[in-house]
């Protein structure tokens, strides 16, 4: 396997430039240099992926800990990832991974077959790509997804959802099942904290996703002093329920100071107080993440109130739903995709 493979979504311009089109960036990148991500290299007048099959951590992990809390519950995923981000986020709780670059000539390469391979191993029900932006391992991740397809392993990105539609399109194709998408906040929060990068158009992947069919949920990290105030999260539930309607499950998570960031961890009141919003508004399966043994941490039918599955953090303590995936109390149809029933 060469150093440099060709990497897929990108228009030739003048004078040797490329332009990616990977993400909604749309980097202009010069001859011999990288985007704002720092994985696709312009060589030549040739985009490459130097991430391609060089990996910075792999392992079997609860699809809990993602969170996917409607899909496949208690399954695991063989997950691994890379390095780079197309986010700079100054409190990302993975950022030895998203920040850094590594002389990527000193990395081996594992092969697409390979993880597949591993997770059959290991028992997992499917694969996935997360710790870092999963985007920065676009065309491997397609030809792991293709194979692990083919062993009927599920495919699951982690993401913060600011890939292009056409690159959501390919995943699609090549048998992504799952998306969780990370919002950080409105406008202003996106332009100050996230490399001026637009809200608009994560609304826009998550809600495609959705209608590709892609089981999606989506994960609101309550920053301190950022994004949890009451306006920020009345418009962040409003438009979730816009966009991506009152079925898909929404993920209040709980912040925790790192790298550049040392606001206190959030509030459990604004937690709460953000979960019972979201079911005064509408939302069916709100949830608190990073607070282990919250009640709210647990799914109920929105219909009658009975606890159906009870968690603790990653592990499930109790499942409480019919075979075919209904409340037993009265009968109500819970979305889950559920390898159990």
């Amino acid at each position: 396997m060469s150093f440099h493979h060709e990497a897929l979504l990108w228009s030739k311009l003048r004078s040797g430039k490329i332009k990616c089109l990977l993400c909604e960036r749309q980097c202009i990148i010069p001859m011999d240099d990288t985007g704002f991500c720092g994985v696709r290299l312009n060589l030549n007048g040739t985009l490459y992926s130097l991430s391609y099959g060089k990996l910075s951590a792999v392992e079997s992990r609860p699809i809990e800990v993602k969170p996917f809390f409607h899909f496949w519950p208690s399954s695991t995923a063989l997950t691994f990832s890379t390095w780079g981000c197309n986010f700079n986020c100054p409190w990302c709780q993975n950022w030895h991974l998203s920040m850094m670059h590594p002389d990527w000539n000193n990395i081996p390469y594992i092969p697409p077959k390979r993880i597949v391979e591993l997770a059959v191993e290991r028992g997992d029900s499917g694969v996935c790509v997360s710790f870092n932006e999963p985007l920065m391992l676009f065309e491997y991740s397609l030809d792991v997804f293709r194979i692990a397809r083919s062993r009927g392993l599920y495919s699951t990105y982690v993401s913060n959802g600011y890939m292009s539609i056409e690159a959501l399109k390919l995943l699609r194709k090549h048998g992504l099942n799952g998306l969780k998408v990370d919002v950080k906040g409105g406008e202003d929060v996106y332009k100050k904290y996230c490399g001026g990068v637009s809200a608009e158009h994560v609304w826009k992947v998550a809600r495609s996703a959705r209608e590709m069919n892609i089981h999606v949920e989506i994960v609101y990290l309550l920053v301190t002093g950022v994004n949890c105030d009451e306006y920020s999260i009345k418009s962040v539930i409003e438009r979730h329920l816009k966009e991506v309607g009152c079925n898909t499950p929404l993920h209040f998570t709980r912040y925790f100071p790192a790298y550049r960031f040392h606001n206190p961890p959030t509030s459990i009141n604004i937690l709460e107080y953000a979960y019972k919003l979201a079911k005064k508004l509408g939302v069916n399966y709100p949830y608190i993440g990073n607070v282990p043994g919250h009640p709210y941490e647990n799914t109920y039918c929105p219909n009658c109130g009975e606890m159906l599955i009870k968690r603790f953090g990653s592990k499930i303590l109790k499942y409480n739903l019919k075979f075919d995936g209904r409340c037993p109390r009265c009968g109500y149809e819970i979305p889950i995709i559920n390898h159990l029933c």
